[in-house]
């Protein structure tokens, strides 16, 4: 396979930030939608930090039926909602809190010292979503990370084995701040729609070196997903 991975992305960009959360989260209603014409339950799995927050209030404002939606995390930070820092605090503020708020909602922190001791309940509610998800949006840092796939994370290597059983492991990064917990990759993988949102021209720049494979670009974890993924990745950018 060509070390170009130009192939493996379909990429929208954008105006400005509110015509791709608008964007977006027309893209992953419609997901949820087509699945709930067909099955009971529809699942998406979200990303937190700083960029996602116009997206999350723009898909809460969608029309379907939420409360036949389940919404979890693709990974989160080890602590607890009270903090600035928590992705669930970050998605029950801005999405869950209009017609969205009767969704159900998986949350992967819970009330223990370590991610350690929480991956086997976290793994069980995750398993009754009825996966693979319908929908799942990455984020991307400005070290090529994606999820918590953090560059010298301890559990880097197994988060990325295309072959793992677990759907979460725990991580730690010298960049990662907290401990954290992560989706694999096979979970990601399996997804029915990937997508990948990404703001500001230093990340476009740090996409283009992870789909060209040179230089630094070739270790970044966000090219596992896209060399990996089954279906090309939907990238939505604006500068």
């Amino acid at each position: 396979m060509s070390s170009d991975l130009s192939a493996r992305i379909q990429r929208r960009d954008f105006a400005d930030p509110a015509a791709l959360a608008s964007a977006l989260a027309q893209a992953v209603a419609d997901d949820l939608r087509a699945a709930l014409q067909s099955r009971d339950v529809a699942s998406v799995a979200l990303s937190g930090g700083n960029t996602p927050k116009a997206f999350l209030q723009a898909l809460g404002l969608q029309v379907l039926d939420w409360s036949r939606v389940a919404v979890t995390l693709v990974d989160e930070r080890w602590v607890p909602e009270s903090s600035a820092r928590s992705n669930a605090a970050l998605v029950k503020a801005n999405l869950l809190d209009g017609p969205a708020a009767i969704a159900r909602f998986v949350p992967l922190y819970r009330a223990v010292p370590q991610p350690e001791d929480a991956l086997g309940e976290v793994e069980r509610a995750l398993r009754t979503l009825g996966l693979p998800f319908d929908a799942l949006v990455l984020g991307m840092g400005n070290d090529g990370h994606t999820a918590s796939f953090f560059p010298g994370g301890d559990h880097l290597g197994d988060a990325l084995d295309p072959r793992s059983q677990s759907l979460v492991l725990p991580m730690r990064a010298p960049d990662a701040g907290e401990p954290r917990i992560t989706l694999t990759l096979p979970p990601i993988l399996a997804a029915r729609r990937i997508y990948l949102h990404i703001e500001g021209q230093g990340k476009h720049e740090i996409l283009a070196s992870a789909v060209s494979g040179i230089g630094a670009g070739a270790a970044y974890p966000i090219r596992t997903v896209l060399s990996q993924a089954i279906s090309p990745v939907q990238v939505y950018f604006t500068a």
